[in-house]
């Protein structure tokens, strides 16, 4: 049975109670998002975000690890003020900030990989309590877990997603261990015309730079050449033969851990005007193309 994930119908009234509004306030709902709710709201201080949601222990997912890296994220500078908190609550400030998509990152190649290597930089001098490993391939692996016991129609393709996966950690080199977004969708990228900001950090943790540089070019459409400037932007040198290798397995590794993703929230997801379906086969299509051209250029990489 899928969780719930429609609006419930006290959330305008949840959302009314809150104690920090000030004067008269306008409530309407953010779309887009497909395991979170959102709302707007304008009050005589300004314009806020407020966000609801749950932990999803089947995606690895806490709300309370969430708003830690959250104020870490504003303590470095990275995100919006956080205002307030609840369980399963948190209040942003609204930045009115262009939401990137895949051109924009594109067309920002140098500012965007600079954000990220100080957000891997600095958020380990901010982050707190219990430390949280995020490796796309353990991610991976325990997905396949939860659908062997979800009974998803997905069961029969699992040994080959996990020999994919296994083959592609393989072509792995080592880098320090950073502190990763982990979610690097264009649209979690906000531009307010002087800077960029980064929100949306369920899914951050200690993790290797790779996973966030494969799925920023990879979710922003990257073409091979995009995708070694991303890697000179970052490491601050022109990318050799493992390193883009290891970059061309990663934005592999991220589409699969995307369509893994969704084939879990299939089961256990239901969010308004999602079809979770259609998503898992957008995704393994896009994997499908970007293995045969990571297969092509680099070979199958011996385990």
């Amino acid at each position: 049975m899928a969780e719930g994930m429609r609006n419930p119908p006290d959330s305008r009234a949840r959302i009314a109670a809150l104690p920090i509004w000030k004067g008269t306030i306008e409530i309407e709902p953010l779309l887009g998002g497909i395991s979170n709710e959102s709302w707007l709201v304008a009050d005589g201080r300004g314009r806020h975000v407020v966000r609801f949601g749950k932990d999803y222990p089947f995606h690895h997912v806490f709300r309370d690890r969430e708003v830690m890296t959250a104020r870490a994220a504003v303590e470095a500078g990275f995100a919006p003020e956080l205002e307030y908190t609840a369980p399963g609550m948190m209040v942003s400030r609204y930045l009115g900030a262009k939401t990137y998509d895949g051109n924009d990152v594109r067309a920002n190649i140098v500012s965007v990989a600079r954000l990220i290597r100080a957000f891997h930089n600095e958020m380990p001098r901010q982050v707190s309590g219990p430390g949280f490993m995020f490796w796309p391939f353990h991610v991976i692996r325990d997905y396949a877990r939860t659908l062997r016991e979800g009974g998803s129609r997905m069961e029969p393709h699992l040994p080959a997603y996990l020999d994919l996966a296994d083959e592609l950690e393989t072509a792995q080199i080592p880098l320090p261990i950073v502190f990763g977004h982990n979610d690097l969708l264009p649209a979690n990228l906000l531009d307010d015309g002087e800077r960029l900001w980064l929100i949306d950090f369920e899914y951050a943790g200690f993790s290797t730079a790779m996973f966030d540089l494969a799925g920023l070019s990879s979710n922003a459409g990257f073409s091979a050449e995009e995708s070694e400037t991303l890697l000179a932007c970052y490491f601050g040198r022109s990318p050799d033969l493992p390193t883009r290798r290891a970059l061309a397995a990663m934005q592999c590794t991220s589409l699969l851990r995307e369509a893994m993703w969704s084939m879990v929230s299939e089961i256990h997801l239901d969010a308004p005007g999602t079809d979770y379906e259609a998503y898992t086969q957008d995704n393994l299509a896009r994997l499908e193309t970007a293995l045969d051209t990571y297969f092509t250029e680099y070979g199958r990489h011996n385990r």
